[in-house]
């Protein structure tokens, strides 16, 4: 058994971005902080799904550049291998999430450079 704790993870960034909780070998879980003016580069995942629970706040999730959605507190979202996702705070309130990346796939992510307002970049990465 693995046990963590959503109290004081290890951020990426310092005092923001990803923490991840529990790894492998099936899944990894972790929790995402976006303070205001925030984002996680748009990127997807060759073989794993994203998963996504609110935990509090607002934050706008992009869908491979076109499809705009508002995530708050008690929303579940997932994205499919192959889906670029890019995640901004446009609020003025800190947002966090848990996420679920299954199945554990280190080295999984590609980043796709791409914001809001920018034309929506080809990919070929081939989620199989």
């Amino acid at each position: 058994m693995q046990n963590a704790s959503l109290d004081d993870p290890a951020y990426r960034n310092g005092t923001w971005g990803p923490a991840y909780l529990i790894q492998g070998p099936s899944s990894d879980m972790g929790v995402l902080l976006l303070n205001p003016g925030d984002s996680m580069p748009n990127h997807l995942h060759r073989h794993c799904d994203e998963s996504f629970v609110v935990l509090e706040g607002t934050c706008t999730l992009w869908m491979d550049g076109v499809a705009r959605h508002t995530m708050t507190t008690h929303d579940v979202f997932r994205a499919n291998p192959g889906e670029m996702h890019y995640l901004v705070n446009e609020s003025d309130s800190p947002f966090r999430c848990l996420f679920i990346k299954s199945p554990a796939s280190p080295g999984d992510t590609v980043t796709i450079p791409w914001a809001p307002g920018e034309p929506v970049p080809a990919h070929t990465e081939d989620p199989a």
